[in-house]
């Protein structure tokens, strides 16, 4: 029987996230997976559907979650689910949702002098996810979040201080991952837009992120 896996995307524009989706979502079935896509939060409302999936991959930026729409989520995640996503798509989707941002182990709070050039620092080498992956410069955000003390982090990046000086020497995380009751929840803050995929090492630690956290 094939895996399914449900893309959800929309908000803010600017993170590009219907081309997103146009990368990822044929990498999954190239893989044997059922996509399903969708551009609505209603996709979330049948808690018995999203059980029967194997990955659940939200590619929405701010914007507002009712609980009718959360609540199933969390529960097919809690259940054995998987959620994976990159940069403000999944860890900047609802400012106002404290239990999303606990479940998915974090949330965007700035960019210190925006598109700027910084290096990704591979923290766990022996993962499978990160395997083979060396430390890499990426020309795009540099992601400053608030990070559940409890993932596993992958990867990092080192603040310079030059655009916020009290953040000098500051190490971030930048892929993690975790459990959400039985569900697995893989996280890479790259991917501002469409175009920071084809740095190599981001695109194959999203694509091997979205396969890991698949039940």
């Amino acid at each position: 029987m094939a895996k399914s896996a449900l893309f959800v995307w929309g908000g803010w524009s600017g993170h590009e996230p219907k081309l997103g989706v146009d990368l990822f979502a044929p990498f999954l079935e190239s893989q044997g997976y059922e996509v399903e896509i969708s551009d609505t939060l209603d996709a979330f409302l049948d808690v018995e559907k999203l059980k029967h999936l194997d990955l659940i991959v939200p590619v929405w930026t701010m914007g507002k979650i009712s609980k009718e729409q959360l609540d199933p989520v969390v529960q097919a995640v809690d259940s054995g689910v998987g959620i994976a996503g990159w940069h403000g798509c999944m860890c900047d989707s609802f400012r106002e949702s404290t239990e999303w941002q606990f479940m998915t182990g974090g949330q965007w709070v700035a960019h210190p002098g925006n598109i700027m050039d910084y290096t990704v620092q591979i923290t766990d080498p022996t993962d499978p996810v990160m395997a083979g992956i060396k430390d890499f410069s990426m020309h795009s955000e540099q992601y400053y979040l608030h990070v559940d003390p409890g993932v596993q982090v992958l990867a990092t990046t080192t603040f310079s201080g030059e655009h916020a000086a009290w953040t000098k020497g500051v190490v971030m995380p930048v892929a993690w991952k975790k459990m959400w009751g039985a569900g697995r929840v893989f996280y890479n803050a790259l991917g501002h837009v469409r175009a920071d995929f084809d740095v190599p090492e981001a695109r194959t630690m999203m694509e091997r992120g979205l396969l890991w956290a698949s039940r």
